[in-house]
């Protein structure tokens, strides 16, 4: 291994994310060379690189074919949820939804958070960085129509605090924004299918085509409502779940 796969992956080991225009991280995404070491000597470790290009971080994860052997280690399935109970779970998806949904509609339409959502030559832009795209969340607002649902004040608070501990999520007063792993620890492309059709089908199909302009309201919660009941608590989630929980 040479000095920059060995600094690069010691340091994602050691912070746990790092930012995309990170020097080693920009060799990483844009050397195939460099790229295929790093992947070679993470896979020998059953760990890979987790980037998108909507995303500002990086950071390591377990490969599939290795979770079994580490999260099934027990007789009782150890799922990859850090030790969340099934209403920080479900905390978690209603903060993906409200936040990376809308960023990722105005970064497919080349549109920053501040940005005329009617600007004709949007598209023409560069591809706009998760911090120039993403809004985030009140907390007043996001209690007040889950509050109920997810535990009532004292709970979502200390869910929060987990999950900002986590780097799910960060806190700036009243506003609850994107933290370096939300877009990049869940399995978008199960969540968006099952969010949209699923928990959020309703909303989605009487709000306009801009996800942006979603508003997540009381009926929202009643269609949350059920999911949540069905979501498992940690450590009870067998390998056939694990995939659409985060990664």
């Amino acid at each position: 291994m040479n000095d920059d796969s060995q600094i690069l992956i010691a340091r994602l080991l050691t912070h746990q994310t790092l930012r995309r225009d990170d020097k080693l991280v920009k060799r990483v995404l844009s050397d195939e060379l460099f790229r295929a070491e790093i992947d070679a000597r993470l896979l020998a470790c059953g760990l890979k690189l987790l980037d998108n290009v909507y995303a500002d971080h990086v950071t390591l994860a377990l490969t599939r074919t290795i979770e079994p052997k580490i999260f099934g280690a027990r007789d009782v399935w150890q799922n990859n949820n850090f030790g969340l109970a099934r209403d920080g779970v479900a905390l978690l998806v209603v903060l993906w939804a409200q936040i990376i949904l809308p960023k990722r509609e105005r970064q497919e339409t080349h549109q920053h958070a501040d940005d005329d959502q009617n600007d004709m030559f949007g598209t023409e832009k560069p591809l706009p960085r998760a911090e120039d795209a993403s809004i985030g969340i009140s907390y007043k607002a996001l209690l007040s129509d889950f509050g109920d649902k997810l535990g009532k004040k004292t709970r979502m608070d200390m869910n929060l605090g987990t999950l900002a501990k986590l780097g799910f999520i960060e806190r700036r007063g009243d506003f609850i924004l994107e933290g370096p792993l939300l877009d990049l620890m869940m399995d978008t492309d199960v969540l968006k299918e099952r969010i949209i059709n699923g928990a959020l089908a309703d909303v989605f199909k009487r709000a306009p085509a801009r996800l942006v302009a979603v508003d997540l309201d009381a009926d929202l919660s009643a269609d949350l409502s059920a999911d949540i009941g069905d979501l498992p608590d940690a450590g009870d989630v067998d390998d056939t779940t694990s995939s659409d929980l985060p990664h």
